[in-house]
Parts: structure tokens; C-alpha cells; sequence
């Protein structure tokens, strides 16, 4: 890969590991606001257990730093990909399934759309053009 390309990645995986480590210090930090305040109708899903919050904000947190590390660290940059877009599609593959269970109000799914689905499908596209150029060497 080039160390044009390189630039351009870094941004991309970078974007991904803010948005990431964002949102995992903030639940952390404060699952009440998050749960409240989060323009997803988290309170859909169900009652807040701060605990459990707290639990996916270490996930949340972990991805976003290893992405973050990989914008200098160039050999994790696939491997942390790999890893927040398997996460991802787990996520969003719970989300379908809780929905077709009745789980959630019809019509919630346009919450989901875009910081779960369309999240998800971009970032499994970028993870695929990823691997395509390192594998390439460019």
C-alpha cells in the first residue's frame, strides 16, 4: 500500500475509532445519559441496566482504541477492522432478529437504520476495500 493510500485509511479507520471510543467512554461514563440521550430510542429495547451499559461500553471502548492505535500502527489496521465489523454485523444481526420477534414497536427499525445498518454495511465495505489494497501491496 502506498503511502498515499496509507493517509486515506488512516482517516477512514480513524473516523471509525473516534466514533467508536466515543461512544464507549460515554457509556461508560454515563449509561443514564447515554440511554436517555442517544438518538437511537435505546429506551425501546427495554429498561436501562446500567451495568449491562456499562458492559457494551467496554466493547465499544476496545475497538475504538485499537482502531485508533492502528492509524499509526499500520499492520493492525485490518485486524481491528476485522474485528469492529464482525462486531457490527453481530450487532445488527440481534437488532433483525429482535425486531422479527416483535421485540421492538413496528416502524423502529428507521431508528436503526443509519447508526446501526447503514454503519455496519460501510464499515464491512471499507473492511473489504481494506483488505483488498493490503492484500494488493497498495
Amino acid at each position: 500500500m502506498n503511502d498515499k493510500a496509507s493517509g486515506r485509511w488512516a482517516v477512514v479507520v480513524a473516523l471509525f475509532g473516534i466514533g467508536n471510543l466515543v461512544n464507549g467512554l460515554w457509556m461508560l461514563a454515563s449509561p443514564l445519559h447515554w440511554y436517555l440521550n442517544l438518538p437511537a430510542n435505546v429506551p425501546a429495547s427495554g429498561p436501562l441496566n446500567e451495568h449491562f451499559v456499562r458492559d457494551i461500553g467496554c466493547i465499544f471502548t476496545l475497538l475504538g482504541l485499537a482502531l485508533v492505535v492502528s492509524v499509526w500502527r499500520r499492520e493492525l489496521r485490518l485486524p481491528a477492522m476485522v474485528a469492529a465489523s464482525a462486531y457490527s454485523v453481530a450487532h445488527a444481526l440481534v437488532h433483525i432478529a429482535d425486531s422479527l420477534r416483535g421485540l421492538f414497536e413496528p416502524g423502529h427499525w428507521r431508528f436503526d437504520l443509519g447508526p446501526v445498518y447503514i454503519a455496519t454495511i460501510v464499515l464491512v465495505a471499507c473492511t473489504a476495500r481494506l483488505a483488498r489494497d493490503s492484500a494488493g501491496g497498495r
